[in-house]
């Protein structure tokens, strides 16, 4: 059966049984494109059908280029992996770690133990976390009116540590201080860096943090899968004038640009003769940079989410960029493999062993969807079934 009958079919039927509202994914090899298909509507009950350019939130995807941008800054001299991030960003040397809080409620802090690093930052191993997977931050919020980083106000960045620098694993806001440092020494927004340095190079031409006009007639709306399992659409926007460009997930994009992306990281650092990564710098993407942590099952803390873990069982590190499993994986990809994810449901992953990536898009809360996650897995399955 060949790739395009198979996928077409799964995605189709994912959409018929009413699993997803609409779904776009793409895959390809070193050469080009393999599969592109789009699937179901833009909006539920809209008659505005997905279409391949269709234009969705990419939450967290945005982490893996905002990383790359850091480690261009690093082959280029302007950022250090191992020095001490706040001498860039002096706020960091401020960060204390979190050891509890008072009788009224107020988080208690104590100095860490060694400065925060860029590599600690990129491999999520600096301490900082996320409220949608951690109570204590939901407390440290509300005791000190620091808004949800989605709200892109610099005092979303104020949180406390969990734990040392380096002493563990735990996802939250590393990504976005990392694309502070870049903006520090390229004296550009995070947006203007992007664009110049990896959007026009590899011809990612419909993604940015802010929505243009073009953009829009092509958006997806987000939905909210309600207790009873129906989809609904719930309206959701990443502040188009923001205070600070999200490098952890305010980028907007379509499936094929972020598979130029992807393409760009399986030809070891260029794509069409333009390059953004030295060979040196895209192996370095592939392999454990936070040592003996890994990555554990996020335990849901709000009903955006649900508790998310791919592959449990498997052992999963971080590189520079993204996570690894370092066992094969029951979809057929080879240890090694390279993924995340975003929080409206898109999923990808990139594995230099057999040289393919995907990339699957759908527009749904909360993450880790009961019926999203599987049809992605599928997706990837029938992606190495059929190559």
């Amino acid at each position: 059966m060949t790739m395009k009958y198979q996928i077409d079919a799964l995605l189709n039927a994912g959409v018929k049984s009413g699993a997803v509202p609409g779904v776009v994914a793409a895959v390809a090899d070193r050469e080009g494109v393999l599969y592109e298909g789009a699937f179901g509507e833009r909006a539920l009950g809209s008659g505005n059908a997905m279409t391949n350019d269709t234009v969705g939130w990419m939450a967290s995807m945005t982490k893996a280029i905002t990383s790359v941008a850091a480690v261009q800054c690093v082959e280029r001299g302007h950022l250090k992996l191992d020095e001490p991030a706040k001498n860039i960003c002096p706020e960091l040397g401020h960060v204390g770690v979190l050891t509890g809080f008072d009788a009224n409620g107020k988080p208690q802090t104590r100095p860490p133990k060694r400065d925060i690093t860029l590599r600690q930052l990129l491999t999520h191993s600096a301490g900082f976390s996320y409220e949608i997977w951690n109570t204590d931050m939901q407390k440290v919020q509300a005791a000190l009116e620091i808004p949800s980083v989605t709200e892109c106000k610099n005092k979303a960045l104020t949180l406390p540590l969990l734990f040392d620098p380096g002493e563990g694993w735990e996802y939250g806001i590393n990504i976005d201080w990392a694309g502070k440092m870049i903006e520090k020494v390229s004296g550009q927004s995070l947006g203007q860096y992007l664009q110049h340095n990896i959007f026009d190079p590899l011809g990612m031409t419909s993604t940015a943090f802010h929505i243009n006009a073009d953009m829009r007639q092509r958006l997806a709306t987000t939905h909210l899968r309600g207790p009873d399992g129906d989809l609904a659409v719930f309206p959701f926007e990443i502040p188009q004038q923001p205070e600070f460009e999200m490098g952890g997930g305010g980028l907007y994009g379509t499936v094929g640009d972020y598979l130029k992306f992807l393409r760009m990281v399986l030809n070891y650092g260029q794509l069409g003769g333009e390059r953004v990564l030295t060979p040196e710098g895209v192996v370095s993407l592939g392999l454990n940079q936070m040592g003996d942590c890994r990555v554990y099952n996020l335990k849901a803390a709000i009903p955006l989410t649900n508790d998310a873990e791919f592959f449990p069982g498997i052992p999963k590190s971080w590189s520079l960029a993204f996570q690894i499993n370092h066992e094969a994986a029951p979809t057929g990809r080879p240890a090694g493999g390279m993924m995340w994810a975003g929080l409206a449901n898109s999923y990808y992953w990139v594995d230099q062993t057999t040289g393919l990536a995907g990339v699957y898009m759908t527009q749904i809360f909360p993450f880790a969807d009961s019926k999203s996650l599987p049809l992605f897995y599928d997706f990837e399955k029938a992606v190495y079934q059929s190559h």
